[in-house]
């Protein structure tokens, strides 16, 4: 049995309180008017000595204030201000959304991972099942914190999604015809079978994993492989939903039908990643024993493919819609290169180049410090993939990696760190009568 070290614990506990202390200063530091939101940017231009409040300014209607002035019907001065105040509204909202969403996501990349395990009945990862269903508890909080900020969003506490505002939909002809789908309670009813979905299965899968360790027969196992296959279809369609709702929807007029595809690479790279880091560091404790090299290499192997399987995705995505050269389409990747250059390219080079060149050689692979420093690279990644998606929509060119956004990590990192080996603690590490574990146990690669 693992039990959690008190440095471990009281390590969580720290991140959490001093994360917590960052977000509620980043909501107080927040303008509470439109005067004060035009001297917060004033006082910023003067510190960088550019007319920053004149650059083009992502609206809610998908186009930039100078694409406005070309079609005739610039923003004037009050909508400007206004427009500027709603950004730097969001900006501690917008941080603990992308915070909230990517700690999230990794819980929910490994329950599909685990799914995946469970319904091909794989031969080498039993030893792991402990591990991913102590992170997959995660799932439980996080869904929670994920929906409290969504029916927030919805009670206009916030402005992360354009299309929840009334006044914004009755000018928005496009908005008006995607009533149907983008109306905040359907929003809210979708979000909740989703996370009523993917946890109900965590939860009846963990049960009877922890059943078959004491049953006479294999009936757990098999009713378990049964449950994973079907979850399997309803994972990959609510995942597809999700990312359309949580995600591209604060873009309300792009759209792309990779969207889906493109989050479950990013969370299931970053889950495995995660499997791969906390297996490692309880194997560090002596704990694990039979997990061998041949294990870590695998998860290495799996990290370096999901991260070309997730540059293929963004590149097909990014070369049609470049090459199609359609402004509804484009306006997504022109504000993110002109105002989010070093964010937007510096994560392509954390999620391809960095796997590419330190997981490449399989003897890297099993080398457990070069896993967990590519690990932490590609972590950091998917983080800055997240907040590409989120941050253009809601801050437009406002944006900074400050006290809100720092801290809203530190925050989730705590949490999930708690949470996590907490549940690994609840349950011995090795499964007892799962019918490949000796498999697994002589697993060589």
């Amino acid at each position: 049995m693992y039990t959690v070290s008190n440095r471990l614990r009281m390590g969580a506990i720290i991140l959490m309180i001093v994360g917590l202390v960052g977000i509620t200063y980043g909501f107080l530091s927040a303008p509470s008017s439109i005067e004060e939101a035009k001297a917060m940017v004033a006082s910023h231009d003067e510190g960088h000595g550019e007319d920053h409040g004149k650059s083009d300014l992502h609206t809610t209607d998908g186009h930039s204030a100078n694409t406005d002035k070309k079609e005739g019907h610039a923003m004037s001065s009050s909508d400007h201000d206004a427009h500027v105040y709603h950004q730097l509204s969001n900006k501690p909202w917008s941080a603990l959304y992308v915070a909230a969403f990517f700690f999230f996501m990794i819980a929910l990349g490994v329950l599909a991972f685990y799914a995946i395990q469970r319904a091909a009945q794989a031969g080498w990862s039993p030893l792991l099942f402990r591990v991913m269903e102590g992170i997959t508890a995660y799932l439980v909080p996080g869904g929670i914190i994920i929906f409290v900020i969504l029916v927030l969003s919805v009670l206009h506490m916030n402005h992360l999604f354009v299309w929840m505002d009334p006044e914004v939909v009755a000018h928005d002809a496009l908005l008006q015809g995607k009533k149907g789908f983008l109306n905040p309670t359907f929003f809210l009813i979708r979000a909740a079978i989703f996370l009523g979905g993917w946890i109900a299965y965590r939860e009846y899968s963990r049960k009877l994993s922890l059943a078959q360790d004491n049953a006479d027969d294999n009936s757990n196992f098999k009713l378990n492989f049964r449950i994973s296959a079907g979850f399997l279809v309803f994972y990959l369609i609510s995942e597809s939903m999700m990312s359309w709702d949580w995600i591209m929807s604060v873009d309300p007029h792009w759209f792309s039908t990779l969207f889906g595809w493109y989050i479950f690479a990013s969370m299931f790279v970053s889950g495995i990643t995660v499997i791969a880091m906390v297996t490692i560091y309880l194997k560090s404790k002596g704990l694990l024993s039979d997990v061998n090299d041949s294990h870590i290499h695998d998860l290495a192997k799996f990290m370096f493919g999901i991260s070309v399987f997730w540059t293929y995705l963004w590149f097909s995505q990014f070369m049609l819609i470049w090459y199609a050269n359609i402004p509804e389409e484009v306006t997504y990747y022109v504000t993110r290169i002109q105002d989010y250059n070093l964010p937007f390219f510096g994560m392509i080079v954390m999620n391809f180049l960095f796997p590419v060149l330190l997981l490449m050689n399989s003897d890297y692979k099993r080398l457990n410090w070069f896993v967990v420093m590519a690990g932490v690279v590609i972590l950091a990644g998917h983080y800055m993939d997240i907040y590409n998606a989120i941050m253009p929509a809601t801050v437009g060119d406002q944006w900074s990696i400050g006290i809100p956004e720092i801290s809203a990590v530190l925050f989730f990192a705590g949490l999930f760190i708690f949470w996590v080996f907490r549940a690994i603690a609840a349950a011995p590490l090795q499964p007892k009568r799962n019918p490949f574990i000796e498999e697994s146990k002589h697993f060589h690669y």
